[in-house]
């Protein structure tokens, strides 16, 4: 029976805690009685994370493991998850053990009560450390929901759940997982935002420091962009080009206009004014250009994305799951 509830987890380096993760998780969702399957993505890890979730594997025959080559990141983790997953909701959570699995059933109960397409995770008792976690990420959400339109407390929490058909499509690069919502937004789908629990760190420490802050506003820009001018690009340069090169050309007119009607006019004093007209004239066209570049660029994004993001060593799955990759390994 195909799994009704996929649950995606990026992992890298958190041995000490992939056995309790597991057996919190299996424990909730067999009580609640739904079919599922659970991926572990093994994003490089270091330490003896990959042995111990083949261990799983070997165990249990609703785990699927992905180990990556290298550690690509968790926006690729996430987009291999999603690409493996088989049920029609999928769920993302971390596996540092802050995110509570008991939270599951209630997210997925109210995403289908009140027919939503994406129920977002609030950690509103947050966990962490105030200056360094909670402070710049309080500003980044504002400031991501202010950009984009998509009014979220959280965009920093990684349990959520999707149906499927929202997120497969989603061509995922760089770090936008954590703008997955507003990504999705573009479909006109329904998002709401609910409380769950946050638990502290025990075992191991957080990949992510004050640092992230700069990373998430240059991904800001790349989702706003996408967002709003991904098909139509030239509207945005070609705006600011002609607006340049029109005051470029207002500025020259009206030097050449007093140059031919005064008798004496020391054109020779104004020459940084001209100098600043030439640039602004030159600055719009290439803009302009740019703009015309950027229309053709967008119609290779929109009409051939096959690139992934990652690259798979190996899958570990049961005999009748379907292969994802040349070279998987097969285990009975």
């Amino acid at each position: 029976m195909a799994p009704e509830l996929s649950i995606v987890i990026p992992i890298f380096n958190e041995e000490p805690n992939l056995v309790q993760l597991h057996e919190e998780l299996v424990g909730v969702l067999t009580s609640w009685g739904r079919p599922f399957e659970v991926i572990y993505v093994d994003d490089g890890s270091r330490d003896r994370s990959f042995e111990i979730l083949a261990d799983i594997q070997a165990r249990d025959p609703r785990v699927r493991v992905i180990q990556f080559r290298r550690n690509f990141g968790q926006t690729a983790a996430f987009a291999a998850g999603f690409a493996a997953a088989r049920g029609r909701l999928i769920v993302t959570s971390d596996g540092d053990l802050q995110n509570d699995p008991a939270d599951i059933p209630s997210l997925v109960e109210r995403l289908e009560r009140e027919d939503l397409d994406i129920v977002a995770g609030w950690r509103k008792d947050r966990k962490d450390a105030w200056l360094n976690r909670r402070l710049p990420s309080t500003i980044a959400n504002a400031l991501i929901s202010w950009a984009t339109g998509v009014k979220l407390r959280d965009y920093g929490c990684s349990l959520k759940v999707f149906r499927a058909e929202v997120v497969k499509p989603l061509r995922l690069y760089g770090e936008l997982h954590r703008f997955l919502p507003a990504l999705a937004s573009e479909m006109g789908v329904r998002i709401a935002e609910q409380a769950v629990n946050h638990r502290p760190r025990v075992h191991g420490r957080s990949k992510y420091g004050i640092s992230r802050t700069v990373r998430v506003i240059l991904d800001l820009l790349t989702v706003k962009f996408l967002l709003s001018y991904s098909t139509r690009p030239l509207q945005m340069f070609g705006l600011v080009g002609g607006a340049m090169g029109m005051t470029g050309a207002i500025i020259l007119g009206y030097l050449g206009f007093m140059r031919l009607t005064q008798e004496v006019y020391p054109l020779n004093e104004r020459m940084p004014l001209v100098m600043f007209a030439i640039l602004l004239g030159f600055t719009g066209v290439q803009l302009v250009t740019l703009g015309l570049l950027a229309e053709m660029q967008a119609r290779t994004y929109h009409e051939s994305q096959g690139k992934p993001v990652y690259a798979i060593r190996r899958v570990l799955e049961t005999v009748d799951a379907p292969h994802l990759a040349t070279g998987s390994s097969r285990r009975d």
